[in-house]
């Protein structure tokens, strides 16, 4: 098995370099790095949680740092975390189910009086609560809050060094079903990235409807599949592909629609505005999706989503669950651009004839700014077509809430409690 800090090396040198394209490849190797990291880690007698959780994060910091705009990154390594505390808390809700059932059994020889006198701990009940709030108790909250009659009463017995080693033995398999509920859950996550194209793509007979015209920018995988699929179903429609400039990816995403047999008409970004009264419906993808309901999305995307709004035509952006970010654009952790290489708008040989030569400085008379990436803001955009359905913005936080946990919004090297 190949050594974990060699393959987090490896990893960082590829988002270093941007050696790897899209967000869903990204997301799927975070998730599994951080899988191996969780495999191959030692956790101590106790607190096995937390011992995990502090080698996810010191981990997830580095892979942050290396590429910031890249928010998958970030998105899977707070799922990661999000996944052991909730595995925890499983085990822990377990545990209590079975302390109170031990306490019920005890008990059976009291009096029905005494019994009313303290109420059993629910297990349900406790998973309820957990759940209520973004941050699930730690399982020393939960034994501290027990009430007396689910502790089991220490009464000295001649079984007293067999009931140690069952203990021992029993804290020991527990250990060894937290990592393997764990990395199961993690495999789990991990199958949702890979297929999330094709569970937003079965939503395409829902929104596609004969006889539409799309309008799109840019390339997405996503995009390509959702409307492959409403073809497939029989629809018969034609697309818009606004070309993407600099990058032009709008011109790959319309050769590969044409190669599928779609009718397509490749237009120039500033032509938007005048073809978007013909359009029935805007369908893009997204870098990320804000827990405001914001986008951030490919450079230009702001431009058609104005046009949409301005002639009332829908705005629909297609998001897998792993583009999903618990921050807010205002977040300092939020790094919401990058600017590309100048060369992709000047060749050099025009920009060197731009330097002003005779000041002796060298110093440019021409700036090149270009933006990788556009904000798109929430009232802009019309619904949201995820792995999971469509959703309006507004309910956007409340679905990302489901993924996260709140203490681990902000990833950086602390020691973790063990929540």
């Amino acid at each position: 098995m190949p050594d974990v800090q060699a393959l987090v090396n490896d990893f960082l040198i590829k988002l270093k370099k941007r050696k790897i394209e899209g967000s869903q490849a990204t997301a799927r190797q975070a998730a599994e790095l951080l899988r191996s990291v969780i495999s191959q880690q030692r956790v101590p007698y106790t607190n096995q949680a937390g011992a995990l959780i502090d080698a996810v994060r010191a981990v997830g910091e580095q892979l942050i740092a290396a590429n910031p705009v890249e928010l998958a990154v970030g998105n899977i390594v707070r799922r990661v975390l999000h996944i052991i505390r909730e595995e925890n808390l499983s085990l822990a809700t377990a545990a209590i189910a079975g302390l109170n059932l031990s306490a019920a059994s005890d008990g059976d020889d009291d009096d029905d009086g005494e019994r009313d006198e303290h109420t059993v701990l629910s297990a349900a009940a406790v998973a309820a609560a957990a759940r209520s709030t973004l941050r699930p108790p730690s399982l020393q909250t939960l034994l501290e809050d027990m009430p007396e009659s689910a502790t089991i009463p220490h009464t000295p017995s001649s079984g007293g060094d067999s009931e140690g080693k069952s203990k021992s033995a029993d804290k020991s398999s527990r250990t060894r079903r937290l990592k393997h509920d764990i990395i199961e859950a993690v495999n789990e996550l991990i199958q949702d990235i890979t297929t999330c194209h094709e569970q937003i793509a079965e939503q395409a007979i829902e929104h596609i409807h004969q006889n539409e015209v799309i309008l799109t920018l840019g390339s997405s995988k996503t995009v390509l599949e959702f409307l492959y699929a409403a073809k497939e179903k029989r629809r018969s429609f034609r697309v818009f592909v606004a070309e993407g400039a600099p990058r032009y990816q709008g011109h790959l995403l319309a050769k590969e629609l044409v190669a599928r047999g779609l009718h397509t008409t490749l237009i120039t970004d500033s032509a938007v505005f005048a073809i978007i009264s013909r359009v029935n419906m805007v369908i893009v993808g997204a870098h990320a999706v804000m827990a405001n309901g914001g986008v951030i999305a490919p450079v230009g995307l702001n431009m058609v989503a104005l046009a949409a709004q301005k002639h009332a035509v829908p705005f629909v952006v297609l998001a897998g669950s792993h583009k999903l970010c618990p921050l807010y654009p205002h977040n300092p952790e939020v790094l919401l651009n990058e600017l590309r290489s100048p060369s992709e708008l000047l060749d050099f040989g025009e920009f060197s004839d731009c330097l002003d030569f005779g000041s002796g400085t060298g110093s440019p008379l021409l700036h090149v700014v270009n933006p990788a990436f556009d904000y798109v803001p929430p009232k802009l955009v019309s619904l949201f077509i995820t792995d999971t359905g469509g959703h309006n913005p507004s309910y956007m936080y409340r679905l990302i809430a489901d993924y996260y946990s709140a203490d681990d919004l902000v990833v950086r090297g602390r020691i973790a409690s063990g929540n």
